[in-house]
């Protein structure tokens, strides 16, 4: 196995149903809309500077309308003890605005190019240590998943869990269901993987002055032979959209995520970085900015120390062979 360092990025691409429980289409609609150009964007962008991408992707947004996706509902949901976590509930009142359910032809301009990975981001938005949802609900969600993938010719390889919360005892149902790799939380306290309403503000509070200022470190790390499968692929930092009130701080920001990247190029380490679609829907063209700079970085490491950009698939498939 060759020791260069790496690239991942992975998006959480998921519309609507990334925030059903947190947000109103009246008040976040505009940015979920604005995905339908944001995403064929960042893919350009992507493709310019030979960056890959694996798109973690709610199986949801496969299906083109509501009648198509419900052919695709498992027997058993997720029973969660609070009923607002449950997306289905939403199924007797969607707005008439397919784009902020369903993504077909997104997933369509994904495929068109051979670089990028789609993976899942499970097929409901499925929280994992969430009360009252079962082993046995998860199975099904991800073999529904798994399903509706199909019928774009897509196999699931890869798995990031809706809000980071890895389920430790899940993962035998990933390496069962043909998973080769997921995404893992960074190593500090304040990153753990716990529910919901385990989330203090303190601990929001660690990560957002995190990604201006290094308390973590860079969380980049090396991938050894011996690991096993399904690999657990750690994020090593998230790209935050801008904040129009944080602006005096964007290039700390920034630099933040520029030395993460050196560092790992230097070291032959992976370097993690990941966000949302949605995340661009505001404030484009300084969240764009700040993303071709990241890029242009990329292909000088590329030149300087080969650094390389790999999907999360492409990287199991390195360990594994």
């Amino acid at each position: 196995m060759e020791s260069n360092g790496s690239l991942l990025i992975s998006l959480d691409f998921e519309l609507f149903w990334g925030v059903h429980d947190k947000e109103e289409i009246t008040h976040y609609g505009d940015a979920i809309e604005e995905v339908w150009d944001v995403l064929p964007e960042m893919i350009s962008i992507f493709d310019q500077h030979d960056v890959k991408c694996t798109f973690a992707t709610v199986g949801f947004l496969f299906a083109n309308q509501e009648k198509e996706l419900k052919s695709y509902f498992p027997e058993k949901k997720p029973n969660y003890s609070q009923k607002s976590f449950s997306p289905y509930r939403h199924f007797n009142n969607l707005n008439p605005n397919p784009r902020y359910y369903f993504a077909s032809e997104l997933l369509d301009l994904i495929q068109q190019s051979d670089k990028h990975e789609i993976a899942t981001h499970t097929f409901s938005h499925y929280y994992c240590l969430e009360d009252g949802q079962k082993m046995e609900e998860f199975e099904e969600d991800i073999k529904a998943a798994i399903s509706i993938a199909s019928r774009k010719k897509v196999v699931l390889k890869s798995i990031v869990f809706p809000r980071n919360q890895v389920n430790k005892n899940y993962i035998p149902i990933l390496e069962k269901n043909g998973i080769t790799s997921y995404r893992g939380t960074e190593k500090s306290w304040f990153y753990a993987a716990e529910k919901g309403s385990k989330e203090s503000l303190f601990k929001r509070f660690f990560r957002l002055f995190d990604s201006y200022i290094n308390i973590s470190g860079h969380n980049t790390y090396s991938i050894k032979k011996e690991d096993t499968m399904p690999y657990n692929f750690p994020s090593s930092r998230f790209l935050r959209p801008y904040n129009p009130k944080l602006r005096l701080f964007e290039s700390f920001r920034l630099k933040r995520i520029l030395n993460g990247m050196e560092y790992a190029a230097k070291n032959n380490e992976v370097f993690h970085l990941w966000w949302h679609p949605h995340n661009f829907g505001r404030n484009q063209k300084e969240n764009f900015k700040i993303l071709k700079v990241l890029l242009e970085h990329f292909s000088s490491l590329k030149k300087l120390y080969n650094f390389e950009s790999l999907t999360m698939e492409e990287l199991a498939s390195k360990i594994k062979h």
